[in-house]
């Protein structure tokens, strides 16, 4: 398995079809692979001859993706798990700690197990579409998904500089707290904390390959969110 470590930054270029990764070599460190959303995925997996490990992701349709069936969603990413190239897998942290009637939380552990095993790191992810929680609710949150995996992901929604000022400080502290965490507002008011959560500690930063197809709310372009993390530093 390739080996993808989150002691730095990480910067992951989002797509749904791998042949497009050698328009991300220049600016990635990692491609996210939203299987959720790619035809035919294991096939992709199976072909994919790239440079750059790979981040693999079957995001639930509870947590705003498009894979419906849960046992199915979660098989097809432990098979993932059997490609050389992939080094992370992203399993929803609600799945992971049972907190989602929704999820199979058995399966969940299955699968982290399996990843732990094959020296996959895992991105534990919770999701907010409609808000940003108050700096203690995401500290909380943060360390929940901290301990179910190797790194705890949360992105919220920032409705004004209130809400990005919050993530800022949720992100600062839980580092501090000694958590490995990749933080994001979502949305136009938080844009700019995917580029300043790195300065604070974010493990992981997403753009996407494709400029137009973007996977969250006030994603920057890749080449854009590069530069602008690396003169942040």
């Amino acid at each position: 398995m390739s080996i993808l470590s989150f002691d730095s930054f990480v910067l992951a270029a989002a797509t749904d079809d791998l042949s497009a990764e050698p328009a991300a070599r220049t600016h990635a460190d990692a491609v996210e692979f939203r299987l959720d959303l790619a035809a035919e995925p294991l096939a992709q997996l199976e072909a994919y001859d790239g440079d750059l490990p790979l981040i693999v992701t079957n995001r639930a349709d509870w947590e705003g993706g498009e894979a419906e069936d849960e046992a199915t969603r979660l098989s097809t990413l432990e098979r993932a798990l059997e490609y050389e190239l992939v080094a992370a897998v992203d399993i929803e942290c609600g799945a992971l700690d049972g907190s989602v009637t929704a999820a199979d939380t058995d399966a969940a552990h299955g699968l982290r197990e399996t990843a732990r095993s094959e020296d996959v790191s895992v991105i534990a992810s919770l999701h907010d579409f409609e808000s940003t929680p108050t700096v203690e609710q995401m500290l909380s949150q943060l360390e929940t998904a901290a301990a179910e995996g190797n790194v705890g992901k949360l992105a919220v929604t920032a409705h004004d500089r209130t809400d990005a000022l919050a993530v800022l400080t949720a992100t600062h502290q839980a580092v501090e707290a000694g958590h490995t965490v990749a933080t994001m507002a979502m949305g136009t008011a938080g844009q700019h904390t995917r580029a300043v959560t790195p300065v604070y500690g974010s493990a992981i930063g997403y753009a996407p390959v494709d400029p137009e197809g973007t996977t969250a709310p006030g994603q920057y372009t890749l080449e854009t969110l590069r530069s602008l993390v690396g003169h942040l530093e």
